[in-house]
Formats: C-alpha cells, structure tokens, sequence
C-alpha cells in the first residue's frame, strides 16, 4: 500500500481553526497533511512574496494547497517550493468534496448531445442580423444555427443566410413545413433540414442534408416507422423526432413515443425538440431543461431542438450545454447527477451556510477593528465588526445598529451588501461578502484574474470625513508564522481569545456566561 499524500494547506490566522476542523476529518489511509500559517489576519490577502517569504514547506510534502480566493500565482509558488501548487475551494467547507472523497472527481469538460438553437423569426431579420445572432448562440454553446421558417412568411434571403452562416465556419439546418424553403435550404448548403416526415422524404434524397424525420402527426407513431425503414433500406443517415407535447396536450404520451421509438430501432439517432415544455410552461426553465436532457441520456437521444422566444428562457442554450455535460458525467460514472457542481442550481444551494453562528460569534470576537464584517448563517444574517455583532433577517433594521449615519458611501456598500445577504438567507444560497451571489446556468459568472486582487471598492468605513480609518497592510497584524502537523498546538491558542468557561458563548462580541441568554 502507498504512504498517504502529505498536503500543505496554507491559510492565515483566521481561518486556521476552521481549516484544522475539518483537515482533521480526512482519511489518514489517504491524506498526511500540515497547516502553513502564513502570518497573516486574512488568508486571502496573502500575496506570492508573503507565501515565499514566510511559508516554510515541511519535509516530505507532496502538494500544496492555497485558499480559492488567494490571488497569488500558483505557477510562480510552485517553482519556487518546488512542488505542485494549486489553489483550493473558495470555502473550507468543501475541501473533502475537492479533494475527491465524493468518491469522483468532476469532469465536465465532455459531453454527447448536439444543440440545435433556432432563429425562429430569420425570415424577418436582415442577413447581417442572422449572422450576428448565429455567433451569439455559437458562443453560448450552440452546435448548429437553426434556421425557422414562418407560415406564410415569404424567406427571399434564405439562401444567403445559409451562405453567410456556413462561411463563418457554423453548422446550419433549415426548419419549416415549406418544401421549397427545405429545397432551396439545402442547394444553398445546409447540414441539416426539419422536419420531413412519410410524404416528403423524396426530398432526402435529392440533398447530402441529414434529415430529421418526423411524423405524419405526432400521435401517427407508423409514419414515423416507415419512414425510418425507407432510410434503414437506403442506408442514408437521419434522425428521428417521436415530437415532444406540452403539458395537457399529450406531454406524456409523447414521452412514451420517444421511449417506444428507441425500445423499436435501438441504434439510430434522436432528437428531441424541447422548447414545447420549456416556452409553454411558465417555471424555472433551469430544472425542466435538466429533467429533459436527463431523459435524452437514459434514450441515448444526442440531438436537441432548443428555442427562445419567451423571456422567462433567455438563458436556454447556456441551461442546456450546462444540462448535457452534467448528466454525460454522471453517465460516465454510473451515478446519480449530483455532486457535479452548481451549474443547475440556481434559486438554492446544496449546502448554503458555510460557518456556523457560534464560529460566525468566534470570528467576530477577534476582530480589533471598524470594519464591518457580513455573513449568513442558518439563523439569519450576521454584521459585525470590533464594536458591535448584530443578527437579523431585514437587511434595512440593521441601520440603526451600524455607525454609518454620517458615512454615505459606507452606508451605500452596506446596504447594497445586506440586500445581498437577505436575499441569498431566504432563498438559500451562499453568501460571501463583495462576491456575486452564484445563479449556476441562470446568469454569467463573473470572469476574473485570480492571480490579481479586485480593484478597492467601499469594503471600508471612511468616516464621516472621507479618510480611511483603516489603512493597514496584510501584513500589518501578522503574527508568528508557523507550519503545524495533526494535534500541534501553535503559541496563539496557547493564549487564545475564545472563552475557556465551560458552556460559555460568544454573543455579539460579549461574553456570556452558560444559562444565561
């Protein structure tokens, strides 16, 4: 058997006790590990020349781990540690699962199912306009720019849309019930035309286009067979679509077809178009576009037809790439789709509450100064800062606890900061304080340098005459730096702050004696 892996985790004063907690809690068949205490209050604050300075790496470490939202570069520490350096979660809550012992590490660099993303008014828009949206689609993570005819809409500029996509390197398919619009589609060169069904295969062979069958009507499951036999006897490629109903107008005997449909002809290729659920139904589009694309994974259906047309979903193809890599990855792994990250969590989180209210009350009693702390708990929202430690669940009752009535920039911070706060406590989320809340699929993630730190916001109080009340460097406050083993005791707990008093507690900053409120 193998000596178990010796990890440095590297942290600051603050967080060490935290991080020890649960270090603490890893299989020591698997994990040796130490504690660098940099020496400084904050470990996010720490810097590559700090690291370097005054980190000292112990004998017989095999890897280094720095805290998610340290800005220092993992490359340039690990050429001078020499060892492989890399940085960790955000929150040392996570530090098991990112390590691994979920039983599997997360993938979600693969995937199997083809987007197809309609322009459904193209017959409308300019060819300029098409190709600027068919890049747009392409970037959020479209395969292939379909192209929606409208009843009755005449499409003059068909051909040059097809032309002016296939030349900006995308994929293209043309949609509509005109059979000359799917001729002229695919002369123009379209990879892909939607939808023919018993009575206008003839089309399928007059073009290279990969057709998608349909069926005569979506209830007529026969047409669809024979139409499927006709190309199974040509031994030309296709895709077949049993066709998805909205809800109440036959949405679950359309998903039985799709069933039946891959029960009969094991091995061809499906799509499913899944906007008659997800634009017909008024919900989170998030949780229905996963239930769908999980049904797609089980019926080996690799193609989709996604649309966007109602506002409520705007983000359809960033839900839908998010959707198809999860549950490919659960797939791979014969497993349940969970634990493969927060792209499909939106309103809640798995695990929203980082810290516990007694070690929210243990952080607030170290703090020596103005500057006002924000977290969230399980028992509401937590402000505090050397003077005061209040918890509430309003974000505006907290004004008059706080000393920002003659400080209007702070007092804007802290009230756009608390309405963050009271909106992640009751809906569920993670809070971190001057970090976005975290939508998964629902919303752009902030793209940022992590080797950088963010530009000075008004995290600080000014005072009522605009000067800093705290200018202090990281390293202003730094105490002893030390690396300790499992069991070690460093020279600040030996004098530590946190009440010895059996049963006593730390209750906004004070302390209070067991029994007492």
């Amino acid at each position: 058997m193998s000596p178990p892996e010796h990890l440095v985790f590297i942290t600051g004063r603050m967080a060490k006790a935290r991080l020890e907690k649960v270090a603490a809690t890893l299989p020591a068949d698997r994990f040796a590990w130490s504690i660098a205490d940099a020496g400084v209050k904050v470990a996010a604050l720490m810097t590559e020349e700090i690291i370097r300075r005054r980190v000292t790496i112990p004998e017989g470490a095999t890897r280094i781990v720095l805290p998610g939202r340290c800005r220092a570069n993992p490359e340039a520490l690990a050429q001078h540690f020499g060892l492989p350096v890399e940085r960790g979660p955000d929150e040392i809550v996570d530090l098991p699962a990112y390590l691994g012992l979920a039983g599997r590490t997360v993938d979600l660099s693969r995937h199997d199912l083809r987007i197809f993303s309609e322009i459904v008014d193209a017959s409308k828009m300019t060819p300029d306009q098409i190709l600027a949206k068919g890049l747009d689609l392409a970037r959020r993570g479209a395969d292939v720019i379909d192209l929606g005819g409208l009843p009755d809409t005449d499409f003059p500029h068909l051909e040059d849309c097809v032309r002016l996509l296939k030349g900006a390197g995308l994929k293209v398919s043309v949609d509509s019930f005109s059979l000359d619009e799917l001729t002229r589609g695919a002369k123009a060169g379209a990879d892909f035309l939607l939808s023919l069904n018993e009575d206008t295969l003839d089309l399928a062979f007059e073009t290279d286009a990969v057709p998608v069958l349909v069926p005569v009507r979506p209830d007529d499951l026969a047409s669809l067979d024979r139409a499927i036999e006709r190309m199974e006897k040509a031994g030309r490629p296709y895709m077949a679509d049993p066709i998805l109903e909205p809800i109440h107008f036959g949405f679950v005997e359309s998903i039985t077809r799709y069933h039946e449909t891959r029960r009969r002809w094991p091995g061809i290729e499906m799509m499913m178009g899944t906007g008659n659920l997800t634009e017909l139904t008024e919900a989170d589009s998030l949780g229905v576009t996963a239930l769908l694309v999980g049904m797609c994974s089980e019926l080996a259906i690799r193609n989709v037809l996604i649309v966007q047309v109602s506002n409520h979903t705007r983000r359809t193809v960033e839900e839908h790439d998010a959707a198809r890599r999860v549950m490919y990855a659960a797939k791979a792994d014969s497993a349940l789709p969970k634990g493969y990250g927060r792209s499909l969590l939106a309103l809640h989180d798995k695990r929203p509450y980082v810290q516990t209210p007694d070690e929210i009350a243990a952080q607030a009693a170290e703090v020596k100064d103005p500057n006002y702390r924000i977290a969230v708990a399980e028992d509401g929202i937590h402000v505090f800062n050397r003077d005061t430690h209040a918890i509430g669940t309003d974000a505006m009752a907290f004004f008059p606890d706080l000393d920002v009535a003659q400080d209007g920039a702070h007092a804007f911070y802290l009230g756009g900061e608390l309405t963050k706060a009271e909106t992640a406590w009751r809906l569920g989320k993670r809070y971190v304080q001057d970090e976005a809340l975290v939508w998964g699929a629902a919303a752009d993630a902030e793209i940022e340098d992590t080797t950088a730190f963010k530009k000075a916001g008004h995290t600080k109080h000014s005072g009522p005459d605009g000067a800093s009340r705290d200018t202090t460097s990281p390293e202003a406050d730094a105490g002893r730096p030390e690396t300790l083993g499992p069991g070690e005791t460093s020279a600040a707990d030996a004098v530590s702050e946190v009440p010895s008093e059996a049963g006593a507690r730390i209750v906004c900053g004070k302390l209070v004696p067991a029994g007492k409120a």
